[in-house]
């Protein structure tokens, strides 16, 4: 992983500073892009990170201009870990059909304008990857989940269409499918919850960044559970 450049979008939040945090460590030239004004204390900084504050990836003009400037200053991107997205819990009866129309834009429009504007930097790599966050949630959706669950299995369905269209080039497309993530938000709203069974952010960081490494090129199309023990 060592000088490869990685570009984490929502990499301010729980989930994307740990995948930081793990490629920093790793060696990798980071692009840090969130939507957020101000990245918070401990997320990565040095000559090797470029933090990109302020970038609203529904549109995909700043989408374009975020990637390309990440391609610049490193001269290249090898990898695409796209974590930005959002969560809300409303059941249909009673709820707002903006809800879905939001979700989306903020789980599946992210990717596919962050994906878009990044295919011609990984298709110049010698080994060019795409990691998305979907859910596990996605697969049967539950009470209140109809909206986020929707918006997920989007991201899976553009998982898999996109690494078909990608395998001629050799850049691979996958995505992990968390649980419940061990973040103080989710503590928070369940505080009766056993989050020892929950998933470590810094355990699905590993995942995503073994898919986002050189040693993962037999792997593209695939949705992997990473479900602790919930």
């Amino acid at each position: 992983m060592a000088g490869r450049v990685y570009a984490i979008t929502g990499a301010f939040g729980v989930l994307g500073s740990a995948v930081a945090k793990a490629a920093a460590e790793r060696g990798a030239r980071l692009a840090l892009i969130d939507f957020a004004k101000t990245a918070p204390a401990g997320v990565p900084s040095g000559p090797e990170v470029l933090v990109l504050p302020g970038v609203d990836l529904t549109d995909a003009n700043q989408a374009s201009a975020a990637i390309d400037a990440a391609a610049d200053h490193f001269g290249g991107l090898d990898a695409l870990l796209n974590i930005a997205g959002g969560f809300s819990f409303e059941k249909l009866e009673g709820g707002f059909g903006e809800t879905w129309k939001r979700l989306f834009l903020i789980n599946v429009q992210t990717a596919s304008n962050a994906s878009r504007a990044a295919i011609p930097y990984l298709k110049r790599s010698a080994a060019g990857r795409i990691v998305n966050v979907g859910a596990n949630a996605a697969l049967k959706a539950s009470l209140g989940m109809g909206p986020y669950a929707a918006s997920k299995a989007g991201v899976h369905s553009l998982t898999q269409a996109l690494a078909e269209e990608l395998k001629p080039d050799g850049v691979t497309v996958n995505a992990v499918l968390p649980s419940i993530l061990d973040t103080p938000t989710n503590r928070a709203d369940m505080p009766k919850a056993d989050a020892s069974a929950w998933v470590k952010p810094a355990d699905l960081a590993a995942v995503m960044l073994f898919l986002a490494s050189e040693e993962a090129g037999a792997v593209t199309g695939a949705l992997i559970p990473v479900t602790g023990r919930v």
